[in-house]
């Protein structure tokens, strides 16, 4: 498969559609150096993307707590999206939007005078986790910590909060697992690298409170779902050493979907009916 700075295809860029290639900026542009980039992922599902309204939202709510404007509104965004999806030709595509401060009068840490552009693409992409999806996926316990909210925007989808992210995965991947899992500074059980996490035990939900981390889109959708159908959900704070004593575990996001877990560190999981239930039942949601 060619790299993704080598295909065909139109990615838009500032208001206009660029031919993929094309699609570049300059090396001195700001978020290259200091990481002020905010993104969103997003899924479409027979030509129409979920959630797409809230994740254009966001894309707001991110920029502010990095101290950006987007120069588009919503509705602007929302048009776009729809724009790159007809220009390729896709129904079922991943769609990524990214807004950063580009090059201009600053070079420091400062960047006020500099512009901010946007862009957003779209492409085919399949299960993140490949057959995990089926087996439930084997998952790395990371050694870097999600850090407490006195020190950087932990509800933003910004960036720079992927760089433990990067080198989690890579370190995952390296023991052959398909993600890692994330503690906070606290010690308490966070995250995955891109997906929020879900256990079960004797038929009720825990997660983890999403007070240091990204409470996902997709994550609020399937709370919302399991409570519709009367099963407990329990947001709090779960230890690690409780991973021992659940049944099944799941991952949520919208490149993952919904992801059983069959494995984390040396504790394992069935991919249960609940599992199962969850996963079919978003499957139905996002193409209904």
């Amino acid at each position: 498969m060619a790299g993704y700075d080598d295909r065909d295809g139109q990615i838009w860029m500032d208001g206009q559609m660029v031919d993929w290639r094309q699609a570049n900026v300059h090396i001195l542009s700001h978020a290259m150096h200091y990481a002020s980039s905010v993104f969103e992922g997003e899924r479409a599902y027979n030509g129409k993307i979920f959630l797409s309204r809230e994740h254009s939202e966001r894309l707001h709510f991110s920029a502010g707590e990095l101290d950006f404007q987007i120069p588009y509104t919503v509705d602007e965004i929302e048009a776009a999206k729809q724009q790159v999806l007809t220009a390729n030709g896709l129904t079922d595509a991943y769609v990524r939007a990214v807004a950063w401060r580009g090059a201009g009068e600053d070079m420091g840490v400062s960047s006020a005078r500099n512009p901010v552009h946007l862009a957003i693409a779209a492409w085919e992409w399949g299960s993140y986790y490949g057959d995990a999806k089926y087996k439930g996926a084997k998952i790395d316990i990371s050694k870097w910590k999600r850090p407490s909210p006195e020190t950087i925007p932990v509800h933003a989808k910004a960036a720079g909060l992927y760089m433990i992210c990067t080198t989690s995965k890579h370190a995952a991947e390296a023991k052959g697992c398909s993600d890692a899992l994330f503690m906070d500074y606290r010690g308490y059980v966070a995250e995955c690298t891109g997906a929020n996490i879900f256990f079960v035990k004797d038929g009720e939900v825990h997660t983890p409170m999403a007070d240091v981390f990204l409470n996902g889109l997709t994550r609020q959708t399937v709370i919302g779902r399991l409570k519709d159908k009367q099963i407990k959900v329990h947001e709090r704070v779960i230890m690690p050493d409780e991973l021992e004593s659940f049944e099944q575990c799941w991952l949520t996001g919208t490149a993952a979907e919904v992801t059983p877990v069959g494995q984390i560190g040396d504790y394992n999981f069935e991919v249960g009916a609940l599992c199962r239930d969850v996963a079919e039942d978003y499957e139905k949601l996002v193409r209904s």
